[in-house]
Formats: C-alpha cells, structure tokens, sequence
C-alpha cells in the first residue's frame, strides 16, 4: 500500500470508530428511539460510518 494511502484511512477509521461508540453510548442512555434498539445496534455495527449517522438523523426521538 501507498503511505498517502495509509495516512487517508488512518483518520477516517479513528473517526469511524468515535461515531459508533459515541452513537452506541448515546443509544444506551436514550429511553425511546424510533425502532427496536437491537435493530439500531446492528445498523451502527454493521453500516460503519453511515449507521451512526442514520442513528443521529432518524433513530433519535426528540
């Protein structure tokens, strides 16, 4: 692999993996969300740096 290309996916997965603990910490702490939890707990694992966000748009009850 290019160096370049390893300095690019460095920061991107360190802010790939805050997401998803900051997302799974929030879901846990949150009484209702729109849908099961468990299924927003598989959409944060399983859809990477996209679930997270899903979770932040559509998943929170306000």
């Amino acid at each position: 692999m290019d160096a370049t290309l390893i300095q690019l996916l460095i920061p991107l997965g360190v802010l790939q993996l805050i997401l998803i603990i900051i997302a799974l910490i929030d879901l846990r702490k949150i009484d209702e969300t729109n849908g099961p939890k468990w299924m927003w707990i598989l959409i944060i694992i399983f859809f990477n740096l996209i679930g997270p966000v899903l979770y932040f748009i559509i998943g929170r009850r306000m």
